[in-house]
């Protein structure tokens, strides 16, 4: 299925210059901003929607104040709604690294798929394909870190759960885009879950900080917590995403750390960490994007 814009509505904005090679049509959204910082991040996220033309048409109405900058279809298609140099209306109440206004310092990608709430069908190849080829371009220009390269739902963990448990982030790591480690095993251990509390609880919470999500150290078990360890699960661990900090999510996120990209440094190799597990070391709409997780 390919996306023919309709450009005769009223009002339409006027096209612009692709920012990529890739893109195969454009859909021009009213829908931005000045940005107010230099882009530094790419966020990832699923439409949500029945379909490409509903979200696309959504992401075109001023009403909705939603954006994106891109839209990848089933097919592969690519579609480009917003200029890169332009902040997109995508990510809404979010924050990473101890900074709001994610929209500021992103680009973002819609990827055409129903979501959670319509059966979460997986993502075909060809459509993965083209993220992958999408993102690798994005980064490239823009010199964006390998860590930088996130899921809606690291930066708005709890109101969000896009592009989900089925994204394949390993397809776009060996791709050369995004930080990636193998998940560490499961197994015996201790773990953490709602209601407990005490030094493990803090120490958690602040390497999950230090990675980059927006969690207070409290040393309780909350459902800031709850909801920010799914959120990790989701995009590094997603094998298993029930919120609870076993042995394997623990490990893993030791081991992201500890092989995270330097300052300046936008690829992360796609063979470096193969043996990691073997290791124990405005204008925003409050949901942003047009996604429903």
């Amino acid at each position: 299925m390919s996306f023919e814009p309709d450009n005769r509505q009223d009002n339409a904005p006027l096209p612009f210059t692709p920012d990529s090679d890739l893109v195969s049509a454009l859909a021009p959204s009213p829908n931005h901003g000045e940005r107010k910082s230099a882009i530094d991040m790419l966020v990832l996220h699923y439409t949500g929607m029945t379909s490409a033309e509903a979200a696309i048409a959504l992401l075109r109405n001023p009403v909705a104040e939603v954006s994106c900058h891109y839209v990848v279809l089933e097919d592969g298609s690519i579609v480009q709604m917003v200029p890169e140099a332009r902040r997109a209306w995508h990510a809404g109440v979010s924050s990473w690294e101890g900074r709001d206004d994610t929209n500021s310092r992103s680009i973002g990608i819609e990827i055409v798929n129903p979501g959670h709430d319509a059966g979460y069908p997986d993502f075909p190849e060809r459509q993965l394909r083209s993220v992958a080829a999408l993102c690798r371009d994005i980064v490239t220009r823009h010199h964006i870190r390998a860590d930088r390269v996130l899921a809606h739902s690291d930066v708005a963990p709890g109101r969000k759960q896009d592009p989900g448990e089925k994204f394949p982030w390993e397809f776009l790591h060996h791709a050369g885009v995004g930080h990636h480690v193998h998940e560490a095993p499961k197994g015996g251990g201790r773990f953490f879950m709602m209601g407990d509390s005490g030094q493990p609880v803090a120490a958690l919470q602040a390497m999950l900080a230090l990675y980059g999500y927006g969690l207070p150290v409290t040393g309780v078990y909350d459902e800031a917590t709850h909801d920010v360890v799914t959120a990790f699960q989701r995009h590094f661990r997603r094998s298993q995403v029930d919120g609870v900090a076993d042995g394997s999510t623990i490990l893993t996120l030791r081991n992201l750390i500890g092989a995270r990209p330097e300052d300046g440094a936008e690829h992360d190799h796609p063979h470096d960490h193969d043996h990691d597990h073997d290791h124990d070391h405005d204008h925003d709409h409050p949901h942003g994007g047009c996604t429903h997780g």
